[in-house]
């Protein structure tokens, strides 16, 4: 049967073997299923109507996503953004109808992000007929990844190890959720960059975009995390490249971090079987990540990745290179009272 949209034909993923027991859920563009599901949810409730303003913050793929559902449904769109928007993200968002407004100074605390959520409270209060997704804390968020569940248990049957980036915190956290209905065992690992504050590092600025965050999202279940990874600026980089170098996948930063975790652990356990989440595909990209001149440009070219990371005991102690840490399912507050075990540091494997 043909599809009724684009949005039903491009928002679920493809399943795609990248090794003897590595499958990813390669995405065209994964933040297009929550936006399309709180969009519903949002009109079931009876907050959208034909006059109701979309307002939402994002520099990145969920901006796209609600423009795209927002134009086929007639609502208007106001995205607040910052210079991580792109020219070309610009001009698509616009073409898609949507008002893009840039902040273009950080706040001191929680720098652009909480800078563009103030700016949305503003909005709020000057257009009355409102509807803001918060795709930060609304819980159809990871809701919207049962759908992908239900896919991925479809295809595969029993998965052991779901690894993915966060950002938001819905895409881990959701599918890991309904996955372990069927597998309550099931081991899930979490890649964040260095400067996030998600998993407990200091906030600073961060070159990688899509991945980590400036503020703590409610979505982001920390007691949820078997495992936790770190990827830096030109680790990530080059994984992206190489994703697409060796597999063809044509995808995005984000992407790439996960995927270089998921293939070490992957390897690592070789009699268990691994989803790991690719996000969106590389177009965006293609002046950055895919150029030679601006990693070189902005110090991150790499000729190669490491062959595997440093093990840490304590977010805080990680050191600037891809590193991880068992998690252990614990809370943020948890994780961050134990004391760090000085002189454990070293490679080695999860299990």
């Amino acid at each position: 049967m043909p599809y009724q949209s684009i949005v039903d034909a491009t928002e679920l993923p493809r399943l795609v073997r990248l090794g003897p027991n590595l499958y990813g859920a390669v995405f065209s563009l994964m933040k297009l299923l929550p936006a399309r599901f709180m969009i519903d949810r949002a009109e079931d409730r009876g907050a959208l109507g034909t006059g109701t303003t979309i307002i939402e913050t994002s520099s990145g793929t969920f901006a796209l996503g609600l423009a795209m559902v927002a134009r086929l449904r007639g609502y208007r769109l106001k995205i607040v953004g910052d210079p991580a928007i792109d020219r070309n993200l610009r001009m698509r968002l616009r073409g898609l109808g949507a008002d893009v407004e840039i902040v273009e100074r950080a706040g001191a605390q929680g720098g652009y992000q909480q800078a563009r959520l103030d700016r949305v409270a503003e909005l709020c209060e000057q257009i009355p007929d409102h509807f803001v997704p918060g795709q930060y804390d609304n819980k159809d968020n990871p809701t919207a990844y049962g759908r992908v569940a239900e896919l991925v248990g479809d295809a595969l049957g029993h998965v052991d190890c779901l690894v993915g980036p966060v950002g938001s915190g819905g895409s881990t956290g959701g599918l890991a959720s309904f996955l372990r209905l069927a597998n309550p065992g099931l081991h899930l690992v979490g890649v964040d960059t260095h400067g996030s504050v998600i998993f407990g590092m200091e906030d600073r600025p961060r070159l990688v975009r899509g991945l980590g965050n400036s503020l703590l999202p409610a979505n982001v279940r920390h007691d949820a995390y078997d495992e936790v990874h770190w990827v830096n600026a030109a680790e990530t980089f080059r994984a992206t490249r190489d994703l697409h170098e060796r597999k063809a996948l044509f995808m995005g930063a984000t992407s790439g971090a996960a995927h270089l975790v998921a293939q070490w652990w992957a390897a690592r356990n070789p009699g268990a079987k691994v989803v790991v989440m690719l996000p969106d595909e590389g177009n965006r990209y293609q002046e950055t990540v895919y150029s030679e001149e601006w990693l070189h440009a902005n110090g991150v070219l790499a000729d190669r990745v490491p062959d595997a990371p440093h093990r840490e005991d304590h977010p805080r102690s990680a050191g600037p290179d891809w590193s991880w840490m068992a998690w252990g399912r614990r809370t943020l507050d948890e994780v961050l009272a134990a004391a760090p075990a000085h002189g454990l540091a070293g490679s080695g494997a999860a299990v």
